[in-house]
């Protein structure tokens, strides 16, 4: 039993690690848009569209993420996956055109995909190993990541750093430190018997459900990211370094909030904390749609940050405990919010197009007052009967 416990607590230590290296791939490459941009003379337009392919990747990707876990094991699925997402780093930056760009962020955007349904799975097996919250700190170890590499993305810039040569640097780093932070994972192995899930297959009905209440956090949060330094321009009058400041209020706000959720979720329950949190969100969001100053504006967003922060991480630990294919279940409720994230920038620009921004972020604050109805969605159902030991091979 002792063995057992160090062997889960490795595996706690290991898969944080997982995604903080997850985190940092992302957080390399949204420095360096702007190279890429100029290297390749891409207009606003050409640029847009060549930046919906990761999520257009990813989302025809990750149903696929169950068949692989299931041939390979848990463990050489995250690490090879991960080594894969770490390596598809460098191809952007190395697209001669646009055509190629496209390809090259799609191929980008299912690597991505397919390592965050594995890893996600893996956090919910050892969650329920633990017995205690374990996601939301998980996914703010993403968030740091994302924030560290962003720093160095941001030093390379300043320096006129080539691209090419960070992308292909920080690739190989990144897929090298990949095998030791998977070395203690759990392998788990399928049950004696058990079928593969079908290479690509509709998200079971729980999932949906589970799905939507994410598509609402999500939708809030592409809309904040992409847009809270327009609103701050062209709404309060903002200058461009304080619309700039929005951003990283936002984004700091959401992360620290993931890292210290856990410890509200084992107080409160995933249900009172979501519904919380949707309060918190609306409340912020109500902030921003009447904020004719920055000094409403930024704190509604942080207030927003706060709010959604930990609905993604119980949204993938709801679907791990649904029932059936873990795998295949959060497969779906992450297809289900990389699409909100998809689609989110656009509707939100649309409706700006058609009445205001002010419009749009009433639309955005509707969606996260209504996490306070589907909360329930995510309520903490019994744990599955443990496997036979025979079945599963951890690491160590």
């Amino acid at each position: 039993m002792g063995q057992q416990l160090k062997d889960v607590r490795r595996a706690r230590a290991s898969i944080a690690l997982v995604f903080a290296v997850h985190g940092a791939v992302t957080g390399t490459f949204v420095t360096r848009i702007p190279w890429i941009q100029d290297h390749l003379d891409l207009s606003p337009g050409r640029l847009g569209l060549a930046l919906v392919l990761p999520a257009v990747g990813a989302s025809l990707a990750m149903p696929l993420a169950g068949r692989v876990v299931h041939r390979y094991g848990a463990r050489a699925a995250v690490r090879g996956l991960l080594t894969l997402w770490c390596l598809s780093l460098a191809v952007p930056a190395l697209s001669p055109d646009l055509p190629a760009l496209c390809l090259a962020l799609f191929l980008y955007g299912a690597t991505a995909g397919m390592a965050d349904v594995a890893m996600n799975a893996q956090g919910v097996e050892v969650e329920e190993r633990l017995g205690r919250s374990i996601m939301s700190g998980l996914h703010g170890m993403w968030s740091l990541g994302g924030l560290v590499a962003s720093a160095f993305g941001v030093l390379a810039a300043h320096r006129q750093t080539d691209a090419r040569l960070e992308f292909a640097v920080t690739a190989l780093v990144l897929a090298a430190l990949a095998q030791p932070v998977c070395a203690g994972l759990l392998d788990v192995r399928p049950r004696t018997g058990e079928q593969a899930p079908p290479r690509f297959a509709l998200p079971p009905r729980a999932a949906l459900t589970i799905g939507l209440v994410g598509f609402c956090a999500v939708f809030a949060e592409g809309a904040s990211m992409d847009w809270s330094g327009v609103y701050l321009r062209d709404v309060t009058g903002s200058s461009a370094g304080t619309a700039a400041a929005c951003y990283s209020a936002f984004a700091g706000t959401m992360a620290a909030a993931r890292l210290a959720g856990d410890a509200v979720i084992r107080r409160l329950g995933p249900v009172r904390t979501v519904r919380l949190g949707g309060a918190l969100a609306a409340a912020g969001g109500l902030l921003v749609v009447l904020a004719r100053t920055p000094y409403l504006a930024i704190p509604g967003f942080g207030l927003i940050g706060i709010g959604i922060a930990v609905v993604v991480p119980l949204a993938f630990a709801a679907a791990g405990r649904a029932g059936g294919n873990p795998s295949q279940a959060i497969a779906g409720v992450a297809t289900i919010t990389y699409t909100s994230g998809l689609v989110a920038p656009a509707i939100v620009g649309g409706i700006a197009q058609a009445s205001s921004l002010t419009v749009s972020f009433a639309v955005v604050t509707a969606l996260c007052a209504a996490l306070v109805a589907s909360a329930p969605a995510l309520r903490q159902r019994p744990a599955a009967e443990p496997e036979p030991a025979a079945d599963l091979q951890r690491a160590g």
